[in-house]
């Protein structure tokens, strides 16, 4: 990943001269409620994530296996180029804002997804956090069930795990680390924008063009972030257990590691929680909310897992039957 951050940080210096504000999206209230009225299952939504395309192998297998699954499901892949190539380039290269401004009125003008009574979205990635900013900032159509995998919800404090002997990672680690802030590298490159260093709040908190936003950290919060998640349905969290890709692996829970004391704070302990900014403590009390783990590193999804994740989540009886919210399902982690 590095290695292509560095090419292209090249390459976009040479050819953009001029800075793209930073605007965060007024968030947009949808009255209709998530809730399917038919035996046919919800649109499914995916937002793949970094260095992927729409029209990857894998990602199709993913839509055949939602269908063979819940026949009858019309799966979405979100794009954010017109060719393969060109997506894949905007999961590193674009402003977030923008990215997700073009989501939002792709999905609300789409033939099918338009007129859908809801649809369930599943973000792989970095794609989960990338959905959830839909959610908050526009939700029309609204997202019935939030399925997120390895996402980076509360940051990555890292860019690349570096070998202690590579020194050029290292050092192009470092040079990231020190222009992070730049209004330059918070408009064009993708994973800056949802950087998060626990002992740089200060800095992350005046200069972050999307993740300080969407976990609504600043001082004056958006209400509507908190309104719009409070109508997810569901809200499932998966994290690796064996992540070494993101740095913190916790951040798929919305945990915060402090790399000094190597200790971890739960969600459940944080400000973001207990004053509840984004509605996390709403879903949780109305038992909306699960910390799911999936054995293995980043990414590495198993048939057998997809399947039953597309059948627990994303089938028409599992969005009809809210009876069962909030119990212990797989490898829920409760203490989470």
């Amino acid at each position: 990943m590095l290695k292509l951050i560095v090419s292209t940080l090249a390459f976009i210096r040479l050819t953009l001269a001029a800075t793209i504000p930073q605007k965060p999206l007024a968030a947009v209230q949808d009255e209709r409620l998530a809730s399917p009225t038919s035996s046919t299952p919800l649109p499914l939504v995916v937002w793949h994530g970094l260095g992927d395309n729409y029209k990857a192998d894998g990602l199709r297998s993913i839509g055949s296996l939602a269908n063979s699954t819940n026949p009858g499901t019309y799966t979405y892949f979100i794009r954010l180029g017109d060719t393969p190539s060109a997506d894949r380039t905007a999961t590193f290269l674009g402003n977030l804002t923008e990215q997700v401004q073009k989501v939002c009125h792709d999905l609300s003008t789409h033939p099918i997804l338009s007129r859908a009574p809801a649809i369930n979205a599943l973000g792989f990635s970095q794609g989960g956090q990338f959905l959830r900013a839909y959610v908050q900032r526009c939700n029309i159509p609204p997202v019935h069930t939030l399925v997120t995998f390895g996402s980076q919800h509360n940051g990555i404090s890292e860019f690349q795990n570096c070998a202690d002997d590579d020194w050029v990672c290292r050092s192009w680690d470092g040079y990231l680390k020190r222009n992070t802030w730049s209004n330059f590298v918070q408009s064009r490159l993708v994973p800056a924008q949802y950087y998060r260093d626990p002992e740089d709040l200060d800095g992350y908190l005046e200069s972050s063009n999307f993740l300080a936003d969407i976990n609504n950290e600043r001082d004056v919060k958006n209400a509507n972030y908190k309104s719009n998640m409070k109508k997810l349905a569901r809200f499932v969290m998966y994290m690796f257990s064996e992540d070494t890709t993101v740095v913190p692996k916790e951040s798929a829970y919305f945990a915060e590691y402090n790399e000094t004391s190597d200790e971890v704070t739960k969600l459940r302990d944080r400000r973001l929680y207990k004053e509840d900014w984004l509605g996390l403590k709403d879903l949780d009390g109305r038992g909306r909310l699960e910390f799911k783990i999936a054995e293995g590193g980043h990414m590495q999804l198993s048939e057998e897992l997809l399947e039953d994740t597309f059948r627990r989540y994303f089938g028409a009886n599992a969005t009809k039957d809210e009876g069962r919210l909030g119990k212990n399902l797989g490898s829920t982690i409760i203490g989470a």
